[in-house]
């Protein structure tokens, strides 16, 4: 089990940290009072195998159950209970900064000056922070940058690349686009089955389609091109911190170009080992409506 305590600053970045722990699957639960992380850890470890990443954010919001802090971390050392501190700190300067970007008043000093409570807090949290596995100073990084040293230091081997879920949508342009859509991508140019008699009461899934659609030179120059670009573009989205993406391939009607080529974007990104879904939306939508063309 990988059991961390997340703590810090007031501003130093302690919300935006837990959130990306969240998305690398960490159980998370922030505010808890200090005094309860001995019966916490145990409820956690005796669930081991249901949970194995937990994250609690203790800081000075605790009031007077903070000053139990420290009898609760040697109760998990004396009781083997392993766990790690990450510690989020920033300057003076950038703090007073973000609280008065926020808005917000310091915890410690609601009614003085942030500085003064900057400086309270420095003092209440001078220990804990001498206990931290990992100190990061978020005072020069933004928001993409620290997630990229939370993933660096508490993702698993592989994990960062499965971050991201990849959903190839297939649609009909009359019935509109995908209001979700990252990336559309128009088909209609490619010769449409539709008009092809023996081909028309068939979908995009069916090897009949599929064979018609694949013949043509246009069509393999696309998928590569797309799926070209899909390479180059996905490790950057990645890189930004991206959780969603939505590939939207539209032709008229949705029931045959669009299917027939999501189906082929699909499993290329599937088998080079991305998280991927299909759906195909308005694949029946022409069948039900009596094959009328718009």
């Amino acid at each position: 089990m990988r059991f961390v305590i997340v703590t810090g600053l007031s501003g130093a970045g302690k919300t935006q940290a837990v959130r990306n722990l969240e998305d690398l699957g960490y159980f998370c639960v922030d505010n808890l009072p200090p005094t309860l992380i001995p019966k916490f850890a145990e409820a956690c470890y005796k669930t081991y195998g249901k949970i194995d990443k937990i994250a609690l954010v203790i800081d000075i919001r605790g009031g007077q159950f903070f000053n139990d802090i420290f009898e609760s971390l040697n109760y998990l050392k004396d009781n083997k209970y392993k766990y790690e501190i990450l510690f989020l700190d920033a300057s003076d300067e950038v703090l007073i900064k973000r609280f008065k970007e926020s808005r917000r008043k310091h915890p410690l000093a609601p009614e003085g000056r942030i500085l003064n409570g900057i400086s309270m807090e420095r003092n209440k949290l001078r220990e804990l922070k001498d206990r931290a596995d990992t100190i990061i100073d978020t005072s020069k990084l933004a928001t993409r940058e620290l997630r990229e040293e939370i993933n660096r230091i508490y993702s698993e081997e592989g994990q960062i690349e499965t971050q991201l879920m990849i959903t190839v949508l297939s649609f009909g342009f009359k019935y509109g686009i995908p209001v979700d859509s990252d990336l559309v991508f128009d088909v209609r140019f490619l010769p449409n089955p539709f008009y092809i008699p023996k081909l028309k009461k068939y979908s995009g899934n069916d090897k009949l389609v599929v064979d018609y659609i694949t013949k043509f030179k246009q069509t393999n120059e696309f998928v590569n091109k797309l799926s070209d670009m899909l390479e180059f573009l996905i490790p950057y989205y990645l890189k930004e911190g991206k959780r969603q993406l939505i590939i939207s391939i539209g032709c008229t009607g949705g029931r045959h170009r669009s299917v027939t080529i999501a189906n082929i974007i699909y499993n290329n990104l599937k088998q080079n080992g991305y998280k991927v879904n299909i759906d195909h939306r308005d694949i029946e939508e022409d069948a039900n409506r009596g094959g009328k063309k718009l």
